[in-house]
């Protein structure tokens, strides 16, 4: 085989990596702010029918007002099941229900509350840095592999500055989420 038929793919690479910061999204999403939002119980799983399924399959999700989350149940028989979901779910909010509405009042957060909401978006963060990394180290065995097969120095070079700048770019990203995120949290 020719040296050069030695390539990484960094599209793969770069598509792990989007999708570390896809899941970050996803987990900052559900980090309550001091506003209402559907994204709130987008990862709350309910039992019903036999299987896990999100709650915004069980019903409506709307936000009437700035602190209130309102779920719309299709099926009575799951409201009891939707409640128990949100009190498990740790996301520290009451749901009330009233007939095949839930709704789900957001307090005001205090300020100790959001400096543990911050840490727990740093902790996300990463976790979601630790992926990438992950990512990188399996780039840089792809090189050495490729190394052993015959790549020259000047590919090996090349290949290893394509991946540690790929890793740069995502941990930079996940920097400016986290550095958003929390100042979504603080802003009162």
């Amino acid at each position: 085989m020719a040296h050069e038929d030695l390539e990484i793919d960094t599209d793969a690479i770069q598509r792990r990596m989007d999708g570390a910061m896809a899941a970050l999204k996803t987990e900052f999403s559900s980090l309550r702010t001091g506003r209402a939002s559907a994204a709130l119980v987008e990862p709350i799983q309910v039992e019903a029918y036999g299987q896990m399924t999100p709650i915004n399959q069980l019903g409506t999700v709307n936000v009437p007002e700035p602190r209130m989350v309102v779920i719309n149940i299709w099926d009575k028989g799951m409201i009891s099941k939707v409640e128990k979901a949100i009190r498990e779910s740790g996301i520290g909010i009451n749901p009330i229900a009233d007939g095949p509405l839930i709704r789900l009042p957001i307090p005001e957060l205090n300020e100790e509350r959001r400096r543990e909401l911050t840490k727990v978006a740093a902790q996300y963060a990463e976790s979601a840095k630790v992926a990438i990394r992950n990512v990188r180290r399996d780039g840089m065995d792809q090189i050495k592999k490729a190394k052993a097969q015959g790549m020259g120095e000047d590919d090996q070079k090349f290949w290893s500055d394509a991946v540690q700048e790929l890793t740069d770019a995502a941990i930079a990203a996940v920097d400016r989420a986290l550095e958003a995120k929390q100042a979504e949290i603080m802003q009162v």
